[in-house]
């Protein structure tokens, strides 16, 4: 049962009991003053007084846990949203971190030039050789070396754009 649900179900109890308690209570007022109006006064053969016999702790302790159970039924049934965005940025940083150990699993395999274009690639997919070689300050023939031999293996694939071309990462980090 989520969070909600549990809190209506609490507020209706709440209510209920707040319910029953204040007919208890007009009930009782309802007692004295019909004694009052067929005797004339609220105080009994004995010499008690009707007002002062009443047990005011009941009232004060009913009131209070069902104040208590409304209050907790509205914080279980606003806490339902504010705990969905907690589970969404939570699944959202799980995600990522799963995305960071597969690049740091892919990166451990592959020498440092490798590394740092498939970081930049990463980074910008679909980026152009030339930006390629100005990000990783790897010099043009030697680029092209190693995104052949990246290509080799699957990691990245090319594309003409122009005179040059674009990169883009092969594999779903």
């Amino acid at each position: 049962m989520n969070n909600k649900k549990l809190g209506i179900i609490i507020l209706v109890v709440g209510i209920i009991l707040a319910g029953s308690i204040y007919l208890i209570k007009l009930k009782e007022d309802a007692i004295i003053n019909k004694v009052i109006v067929e005797t004339g006064s609220c105080f009994l053969d004995d010499g008690t007084c009707l007002h002062n016999d009443r047990s005011f702790t009941f009232y004060i302790v009913g009131w209070i846990v069902s104040a208590a159970l409304i209050a907790l039924s509205m914080y279980l049934i606003f806490f339902e949203k504010s705990q969905k965005e907690i589970i969404s940025t939570l699944e959202k940083q799980k995600l990522i971190n799963k995305t960071e150990e597969k690049l740091s699993i892919l990166l451990k395999g592959l020498d440092g030039d490798e590394q740092k274009i498939i970081k930049a690639v990463k980074d910008q997919d679909g980026i152009t050789q030339q930006t390629l070689r100005l990000r990783t300050d790897i010099h043009k023939s030697k680029l092209s070396i190693v995104l052949d031999r990246l290509e080799k293996k699957g990691l990245v694939k090319r594309l003409e754009k122009g005179k040059t071309k674009q990169v883009f990462l092969k594999i779903d980090l």
